[in-house]
């Protein structure tokens, strides 16, 4: 069985709670005016196990050992001891009373707290002039040795889950259930990923190489798909910096220099902690709704260095999916001025809604760092090294490996999911439910047996003016997410043109380090050409703006395809991508009464040809600095969309080619760049521009493309008619930015529903000759196109939007502008699209 979908085997088990811890308590602490205290102190009488109650007063707390006391306190209240009759004990109510000689000698905070004359922010500033001295920022050259452990665990189980039919005939799974210390929820572990690595880096020249010694997880063995999951799933990130990237979403961290205006401070206590002076500063949210935590951090008196730190996500932070999210962080002692992190540990609660009953999937990652060297110097060529991105030794290591690897112990539930999860890859109802599940998240059936997908399954029925009622099926080789060759195809049939329609392509992996890569294929098909002004190299893509189940107007301007491709792609650098290729294409067009591609031919008898046949040869340079891959294959998955794109293209037409038509050459550029505005949340900022020398027909030349459907498609032009605007020469800009709900949470009845507000603006300039306007004059009259408006090089074309995304948690809805350019035919003052996606 193929593991290619690993969230939908996290939502496919449920089990109920058998417990395994000593001593369990839970419950909620008061004042005398029945206020919940948060951050009230709880412990185990005896030991150093504890923890704090939450916002709303919650606790929860639990041992591995057996104790017989409760000892609760809070600054400015008479501690309380509380017998513990039974081993566990939950839904405690715990009323604390004030103290009238602490009252004296302390303040008690609540509320918002000045910015003035206030210690905690005092004691933050110092740690701001001090952080880039703390850590390895200090040291030229660093490394050490890092373990991650991850684990998913299904929570909140009772005992209906475990009777339910659904599990019937695996029962033994719930053998397994332990107790949250964070939530106090039961929950089973059902998957577990060790890695072990050594990072190596040199501050000099900003460079950082981590190697992977060691890879292993229960039941999913070398699935780079899962392991990559995983790594974005869980982004590094920093205490120190100004903001904190998690699930996509930039938190602003409590140490951070915008946190004055985002957090209260209260300075709690000072202690030693590992024989070092601390002072314990609490904080907690101004507002609600922004992407906040509250808990509470050490930091030494000397070096203003964190020692510990807690941060949990406010309830109320504008993020989905998520009811829970935790972090802790310690930092070790290297000596009198060093700091260096020892542990970390990250804690989220999955839910498809936030109720406090609501079943969900935990995930945690505990990371452990060792064995620290610093300027220990090693040349530039170490970190640009290629180096093969797979290697099996490294999946298959041995237990003696991990016993001197592993640098946490795994516990008792741990070690039991290895054996749980061999045996349930043996039951015949698991296999069914997890194929199901697979199908509806990859839209492909599987057939394992014959290393086949049919697919996608979601292309199966269409319609557009051309083909009427079209129906599609097609499939692809399939022996596991890593396959170095993949073959695909498709068959389609249109009801209304009578005809058959194929594409078929082939690639092929020669060389992992350097992804060389070779492919070729072939479609004959309908397709909407002018979506897209630089080159796409998926020979079998199709899109919304050919079926008009989803556009607006006439989508009657379609194109009867015949192409032909091969190339070669190569990675001389890391996420640098060459690539070479040649194509032939035939274009035609598909509905002649309502759309023409003809342009003048002497050659022909009647002065007009229809059809375009054309040889083109390309070369392009792809730079995507920071990108993280998911696999080894011939095919991979892009970890995150966090990385600029650069992307440089330039193609040869020549009529020597294949008896093709023309000559020209084409040149364009495409620069992408994603930019994080704190806690304002994300932009994205888009340039295109291009430039064709030669005399060529509409279907070569440069469409500025519009946007007919009703969804949101990337760098189209929503207002803008498909082959309303058609240039040789042309620029185009796009803005998008996200607020994230920043806006929308300082609006008390929009609060609560946290929808996320989002703006752009769009703009392109283009130009065509006065040569290509007579070469092509039989296309233009035919779409209506006034001589003196073909291209926008009188003015640029503008427009802009506004939209609000996170509707129900899935939907976007976007109002879009015309600017100018109005006297068009046909012209769309304000259009409307939207998309559907799950976003955290």
């Amino acid at each position: 069985m193929r593991h290619k979908h690993f969230l939908t085997y996290l939502l496919m088990l449920f089990s109920s709670a058998i417990l395994l811890a000593q001593t369990k308590v839970s419950g909620y602490v008061f004042d005398e005016f029945n206020e919940p205290v948060p951050f009230a102190n709880i412990l185990f009488k005896g030991s150093t196990e504890g923890t704090t109650s939450n916002e709303n007063g919650r606790f929860y707390l639990e041992s591995d050992n057996t104790y017989n006391t409760l000892v609760i306190s809070f600054i400015g209240f008479d501690t309380q001891e509380l017998p513990l009759t039974k081993k566990v004990n939950y839904d405690l109510k715990i009323t604390l009373t004030a103290g009238g000689e602490q009252l004296k000698e302390v303040v008690v905070y609540s509320g918002k707290q000045s910015k003035k004359n206030n210690p905690a922010i005092d004691i933050l500033r110092k740690i701001w002039k001090r952080k880039r001295q703390n850590g390895l920022r200090q040291f030229n050259q660093y490394q050490y040795n890092k373990y991650e452990k991850v684990e998913f665990d299904l929570n909140t189980i009772d005992s209906s889950v475990i009777k339910s039919k659904l599990f019937k005939g695996m029962e033994f799974v719930f053998q397994q259930v332990d107790t949250s210390r964070i939530t106090g929820k039961t929950y089973l572990p059902i998957f577990i990923n060790e890695a072990a690595s050594e990072v190596y880096g040199d501050n000099t020249i900003n460079k950082e190489k981590e190697n992977l010694i060691g890879n292993k997880n229960s039941g999913f063995s070398n699935n780079q798909v899962i392991i990559g999951f995983i790594k974005d799933l869980y982004n590094e990130y920093n205490v120190y910096d100004n903001y904190i990237k998690i699930f996509d979403k930039s938190f602003t961290s409590p140490i951070s220099r915008t946190g004055i205006d985002t957090y209260n401070y209260v300075l709690t206590d000072s202690a030693f902690v590992d024989n070092k002076w601390c002072y314990n500063i609490t904080y907690y949210p101004r507002r609600k709704n922004e992407l906040t935590f509250k808990g509470d951090f050490w930091v030494n008196d000397t070096t203003y260095a964190i020692k510990e730190i807690n941060m949990q996500a406010s309830k109320s932070a504008n993020i989905n999916w998520v009811k829970e999210l935790y972090i802790e962080q310690e930092f070790d002692v290297l000596n009198d001025s060093v700091f260096l992190i020892k542990r970390d540990y990250i804690l989220s609660d999955f839910v498809l809604n936030k109720k406090e009953k609501s079943r969900g999937v935990y995930g945690k990652r505990t990371t452990l760092f060792n064995k620290y060297k610093f300027d220990v110097k090693k040349p530039r060529k170490f970190y640009e090294a290629q180096i093969d991105p797979y290697n099996e030794t490294v999946y298959n290591r041995d237990d003696a490996f991990w016993e001197t690897n592993r640098l946490e112990e795994l516990n008792k539930d741990e070690r039991g999911v290895y054996k749980m999860l061999d045996t349930l890859k043996t039951v015949r109802k698991f296999k069914n439910l997890y194929n199901i599940g697979s199908v509806l998240a990859s839209g492909y059936i599987e057939f394992d047996k014959l290393n086949f997908d049919y697919g996608p399954i979601f292309s199966t029925f269409g319609f557009n003016d051309v083909e009427g009622i079209r129906v599609r099926g097609g499939g692809r080789t399939y022996f596991g997410p890593n396959d170095p060759w993949r073959i695909e195809g498709f068959g389609a049939y249109g009801f209304r043109d009578d005809k058959f329609k194929y594409g078929l392509s082939g690639k092929w992996l020669l060389d992992r380090k350097t992804r060389l890569t070779i492919s070729v294929g072939t479609r004959r098909d309908v397709e909407q050409t002018a979506l897209n002004l630089t080159p796409t190299t998926d020979v079998l893509g199709r899109s919304f703006g050919s079926s008009s189940l989803f556009a607006s107007g006439d989508n009657s301007r379609l194109t009867n395809i015949n192409l032909t491709r091969a190339q070669i792609d190569f990675e001389p650098w890391k996420n640098f991508q060459v690539q070479f290729g040649g194509s032939f294409r035939k274009l035609k067009s598909a509905s002649p009464s309502t759309f023409s591609l003809d342009y003048i031919d002497s050659s022909e008898p009647s002065g007009i040809s229809s059809e375009i046949n054309q040889g083109e040869l390309t070369a392009s340079l792809t730079y995507t600095p920071g990108r993280v891959n998911i696999g080894y294959g011939v095919e991979r998955r892009i970890s995150d969309d966090d990385y600029p794109t650069v992307f440089i293209n330039y193609a040869k037409g020549d009529r020597s080619l294949l008896d093709s038509d023309f000559d020209y050459e084409r040149l364009q550029l495409f620069y992408r760049q994603p930019l994080l505005v704190g806690g304002f949340g994300r932009s994205w900022f888009t340039l295109e521009a291009g430039k064709t020398f030669g005399d060529v027909p509409l279907g070569l030349l440069s469409v500025i493309p519009g946007n007919q459907s009703y969804f949101s498609v990337f760098n189209t032009f929503p207002t803008l008619n498909f082959y309303e605007f058609i240039t040789d020469t042309y620029t185009t800009v796009h803005l998008e930015h996200n607020f994230n709900g920043r806006l929308f949470s300082r609006i008390p009845f929009l609060r609560k529903l946290n929808l996320r507000e989002i703006v752009g603006i769009r703009g392109a300039w283009g130009s065509i000759s006065d040569a290509n306007i007579a070469l092509n004059q039989p296309a233009f009259s035919t779409l209506g196109l006034n001589p003196n408006s073909i291209a926008p090089n009188d003015k640029i074309y503008w427009e802009y939007s506004v939209g609000v995304g996170n509707i129900f948690k899935l939907l976007r809805i976007d109002v879009n502008f015309r600017g100018n350019y109005f006297d068009n035919i046909d012209a769309r003052r304000v259009s409307v699209t939207g998309g559907i996606g799950f976003y955290f």
